[in-house]
């Protein structure tokens, strides 16, 4: 199977939080997309890795995405690793993206971090003829970044603002990790009562910035190229 998006989070929850609306709207427009976590989020405060596996496949299913894999890489130890590295090389040969999503390089969290740097790479190196996989190689031809840092204008924000309701449920299907008023747990940053208005306030402030109710932001390394501007503003004829 092609696919024209591939996601690739740290953890279980990530995709969903930071690009879920674009692949919702992605995959309504007719693209295969598809999502990859690099771990189990085994390490997580709540949640155990059986458990959090069948709700990012629910998830999946919500977002309507054709795959959703996982490299099973230690979670709070993802470190760019040849053997690391050759995982996501074999995945990206195999689904063929033309777009690959992942963290923005700056983050407070070392596996969103080390994520970011291990996609770059791999992306790149997926294109050299002499790492041999099997398949042949593949350079997908765009990358882009979520969960952009606080006050950093983005490259480009995409209008969600019809597929929040697609979004929200695929945040709701990681149940394990969100607010429970009656099953107790240890608070994380996530399980907090405001996490998912927290949320709503990014996607809606991104909104703003283009006009819209919802938006989810993403940043590009290259110079975006306009080649027809009435197409590019106003749409095809």
């Amino acid at each position: 199977m092609l696919l024209d998006i591939l996601a690739v989070g740290a953890h279980p929850d990530d995709v969903e939080l930071f690009a879920g609306g674009t692949l919702a709207k992605m995959a309504a427009l007719g693209y295969a997309t598809g999502i990859v976590d690099a771990t189990r989020g085994e390490l997580g405060t709540r949640g155990t890795p059986a458990v959090r596996a069948k709700e990012a496949a629910a998830a999946a299913a919500i977002l309507k995405a054709k795959v959703r894999g996982n490299l099973r890489l230690p979670d709070g130890g993802v470190a760019v690793t040849p053997a690391a590295r050759l995982k996501l090389i074999k995945v990206l040969r195999r689904y063929r993206p033309r777009i690959v999503m992942t963290h923005y390089w700056e983050d407070a969290h070392p596996d969103h971090v080390h994520t970011s740097r291990l996609v770059t790479e791999a992306v790149h190196h997926a294109g050299l003829a002499k790492i041999v996989t099997g398949r042949e190689r593949h350079r997908p031809p765009v990358v882009l970044y979520f969960r952009l840092p606080l006050g950093m204008a983005p490259s480009f924000v995409v209008d969600v603002s019809d597929y929040g309701d697609v979004r929200d449920a695929a945040i709701a299907a990681h149940r394990s990790q969100l607010y429970d008023p009656g099953g107790g747990g240890l608070e994380t940053v996530v399980s907090r009562p405001d996490f998912l208005s927290h949320v709503e306030g990014v996607h809606s402030f991104y909104g703003t910035m283009i006009g819209k109710r919802k938006g989810e932001a993403f940043h590009y390394r290259e110079t975006l190229e306009v080649r027809d501007l009435c197409a590019h503003f106003f749409g095809a004829k």
